[in-house]
């Protein structure tokens, strides 16, 4: 059965690789804005689930994987920086506090109406951060593309004190453990496939 990742991520693209299977990209046409009073966990849920149906169409008989993170510290959702000024202030409202991610995933397939999501929550508790040590941060590493502005596989790791979670796939943005646990209900495990 194919696989589809509804996402044009590269990090995402890099974490499904883990799991050595065959798959193919599609960026879905999602708006990406939360809805009143919607809590960041049910965001996360319906944004994943909307990427996986928006791609669905176009490869109906596939397993389609949507995925969406929300970053936010209480209720305040914090989305991508997109410049050097918001990852500034991001990283200046996160220090010394709990960020919790919630990390969308669905698994869909058209033609069988095969639909699965869960939610996988990780916090990360942030170091006291001087301003000196936000800006070198930004200096050294960019990440105005990723949500709560860090790259925890690169040297954002350094700006926290601790994390807490059962997936730490999930904070880089596709939870691996829950993905593999609906491939296999899906009928594709993936210890089971055949890579020879």
């Amino acid at each position: 059965m194919d696989i589809i990742l509804a996402s044009s991520s590269p990090y995402r693209q890099r974490l499904l690789a883990r799991l050595q299977l065959p798959f193919s990209c599609m960026a879905p046409n999602v708006e990406e804005t939360r809805r009143p009073g919607e809590a960041p966990a049910a965001m996360a849920a319906r944004l994943a689930l909307a990427k996986a149906r928006a791609v669905a169409p176009s490869y109906p008989d596939a397993l389609v994987i949507g995925s969406d993170q929300v970053a936010a510290i209480g209720d305040t959702v914090m989305g991508k920086p997109g410049n050097h000024a918001s990852a500034f202030a991001q990283l200046r409202a996160s220090a010394g506090h709990e960020v919790r991610f919630h990390t969308g995933l669905a698994l869909y397939c058209a033609s069988s109406g095969f639909e699965r999501f869960h939610v996988e929550p990780f916090s990360v508790h942030f170091r006291e951060l001087s301003d000196t040590d936000i800006e070198r941060y930004l200096h050294i590493e960019q990440p105005y593309d990723c949500a709560g502005s860090f790259k925890c596989e690169g040297l954002g790791i350094a700006l926290f004190e601790r994390m807490e979670g059962n997936d730490p796939t999930s904070l880089e943005g596709l939870p691996l453990i829950a993905l593999t646990g609906l491939l296999a209900e899906a009928g594709l495990p993936v210890l089971g496939v055949d890579r020879s």
